[in-house]
C-alpha cells in the first residue's frame, strides 16, 4: 500500500498568499462526483480557497499537461498515465494511491438487449461500446474481455467513461463496461451488471501535485487522504488502499 507523502496537517491554517489560495485540480471523468464534494467540504473548511476542477478523461488531461496547462493537482485514472507526466519533470513529489476501482457492466434501463455478461460482448447483432484505446477505462475493460476469452466486438470508443455512460443511457448503446461507482452514483438510465471477481480489474487512483510553490495544493491532497475524505471516497463506492 502507497502511503501519502504530504505531511501539512489539516488543522494548520492555509496560506494567506494570494497565489497559495486558488488549487487547480485535473481529476479523471470517473471522479467527477467524488471530487465535487471533495471540493465543496475543502472550502467549507478553508474559507477563502477556490478549488477549481477541470475533470476529462484522463488521457485528454495528460495532453493538457503536457502542453502547459497550469494545474496544481493531478488525478488520473490509472498509474501508467501518471508515470507519463512524471517523465516530464513536473510533478512536485511522488504520487501516491488514493482509491480504487472495479469495472461493471453497464446496459439500458431494463436492458433491452438482453445482455447477461462479459460473453454478450461478442455478440455482432448489439451496439456495444467502451472507451477507446489509451483511456484508463478502456484499458481495464480490453483486460477483462481478455482475461474472459471473449472475442469482443466494439460500435464505438469513447474518449471518457461518462461520454460512455450517456450514450448508454440514451439508449444508443445495448451495453458498455464502466466503473462500479459510475452505475453506484445513479447514471441516468442505466443498469449495472456486475463482472465476476475473477475476471475483474482493480485500477488504480493515483494524485500528485504539480505545484511545489502551492501550499493550499498539498494542504487539498492531504486531505484527500484524511479521515474524512476516505468517507466521502466510500460513500461514491471507492475503495481505499
Amino acid at each position: 500500500m502507497l502511503a501519502p507523502v504530504f505531511t501539512l496537517l489539516l488543522t494548520a491554517c492555509v496560506p494567506g498568499a494570494s497565489g497559495d489560495r486558488r488549487v487547480l485540480v485535473s481529476a479523471a471523468a470517473s471522479l467527477a462526483d467524488v471530487f465535487a464534494e471533495m471540493e465543496s467540504a475543502f472550502e467549507e473548511m478553508h474559507p477563502g480557497v477556490d478549488v477549481v476542477l477541470n475533470v476529462a478523461g484522463s488521457a485528454a488531461l495528460r495532453e493538457q499537461i503536457l502542453e502547459g496547462a497550469p494545474t496544481d493537482v493531478f488525478a488520473p485514472a490509472n498509474m501508467e498515465i501518471m508515470d507519463q507526466v512524471l517523465q516530464t519533470g513536473v510533478v512536485a513529489a511522488e504520487p501516491a494511491v488514493f482509491a480504487r476501482n472495479l469495472l461493471e457492466i453497464a446496459v439500458p434501463q431494463g436492458n433491452p438487449g438482453g445482455v447477461v455478461g462479459l460473453e454478450d460482448f461478442a455478440r455482432e447483432e448489439l451496439f456495444l461500446g467502451l472507451c477507446a484505446e489509451g483511456v484508463p477505462c478502456g484499458e481495464a475493460a480490453r483486460e477483462t474481455l481478455t482475461k474472459a476469452g471473449v472475442d469482443f466486438v466494439v460500435d464505438t470508443n469513447e474518449p471518457s467513461v461518462r461520454s460512455l455512460l450517456a450514450k448508454i443511457g440514451a439508449g444508443e448503446l445495448d451495453a458498455g463496461i464502466t466503473y462500479v461507482t459510475d452505475v453506484t452514483a445513479g447514471a441516468d438510465g442505466v443498469d449495472g451488471i456486475v463482472i465476476p471477481a475473477d475476471l475483474n480489474v482493480f485500477v488504480d487512483y493515483p494524485i500528485a501535485l504539480l505545484a511545489a510553490d502551492n501550499e493550499t495544493a498539498a494542504t487539498f491532497i492531504d486531505f484527500v487522504f484524511s479521515d474524512r475524505g476516505s468517507a466521502i471516497l466510500g460513500g461514491h463506492g471507492f475503495q481505499t488502499p
